[in-house]
């Protein structure tokens, strides 16, 4: 099977699987599986197979600095949206953040390990920042929600897997953490309910990003020392037991929520 033929499948299979799951339990838990490395696994197999394991694993660091441009994306958003603006100010703000963060982690001179710390302080900030515990209205997905989210999956991974090699793999580890698939999520939220719920998505993703950032750090520490096999089996395990951990968070944000909704639902009831 060739790459192209991977590419095609694994990937929007992959979203599929986790859109539908979003769909089931909440925007908080969409956020979260967004988080793991849903694209940017498939972008590190590919590069091994046409760049070799040592350009992947610098691609994989790359990943490692773009969660601290993902966290400040995050934040660009929950500033930009605070006072009433659209969704669209919100996203223009935060991805002219994620751009600008991204270009100068480039010339910070920090090796791995200090960016991974620099990338969990981040994330840290964000969780006691973006809040999640207000109630938003819940509107059923257009059909075109799904298709469109795995063809832009889909795009993202054949492109930057195809200007690995003018962008550096650093740059591409960088770009493969632009949060498209979890900004549409949320830009459908904040059309059906509001920034709250928007937010909630984006809190979802700060969680699910520490399953990203153990997967980016482990394939970056071992791809090149170790079989790629023995890395994407260490990397893949790093991942979901961080999911696993985050998943007390997740659920307890969900709570929050579902008792916001309870208390908006008895509110409106009394003024009927």
């Amino acid at each position: 099977m060739s790459i192209l033929l991977l590419k095609l499948t694994v990937t929007p299979a992959v979203i599929a699987l986790a859109t539908i799951a979003a769909r089931r339990y909440g925007p908080v838990v969409g956020g979260w599986l967004i988080g793991l490395p849903v694209t940017a696994g498939p972008v590190t197999v590919f590069l091994i197979a046409s760049h070799g394991p040592t350009f992947a694993a610098r691609t994989a660091a790359g990943v490692v600095g773009g969660v601290t441009a993902q966290g400040l994306f995050v934040l660009g958003f929950a500033a930009a949206t605070r006072n009433g603006r659209g969704w669209k100010f919100g996203v223009g703000v935060a991805s002219a953040v994620f751009l600008a963060s991204a270009f100068a982690m480039r010339g910070l001179g920090l090796n791995i390990v200090e960016f991974a710390v620099l990338a969990v302080a981040t994330l840290a900030i964000g969780l006691k920042l973006v809040r999640a515990d207000q109630a938003g209205v819940r509107g059923r997905p257009p059909r075109w929600d799904l298709p469109l989210r795995m063809v832009l999956a889909t795009v993202l991974v054949i492109t930057i897997t195809a200007a690995a090699s003018s962008l550096g793999p650093v740059l591409s580890g960088v770009l493969t953490t632009y949060p498209i698939l979890s900004t549409l999520l949320a830009v459908f939220a904040f059309r059906n309910g509001g920034v709250a719920p928007a937010l909630s998505v984006y809190r979802g993703l700060l969680l699910g990003l520490f399953a990203l950032e153990s997967f980016a750090l482990t394939a970056a520490l071992l791809l090149g020392r170790v079989s790629s096999v023995v890395t994407f089996v260490a990397a893949f395990s790093a991942a979901f037991g961080c999911q696993a951990v985050t998943l007390i968070a997740v659920q307890a944000s969900r709570r929050r929520i579902a008792a916001a909704e309870r208390q908006a639902a008895l509110a409106a009831a009394r003024l009927i």
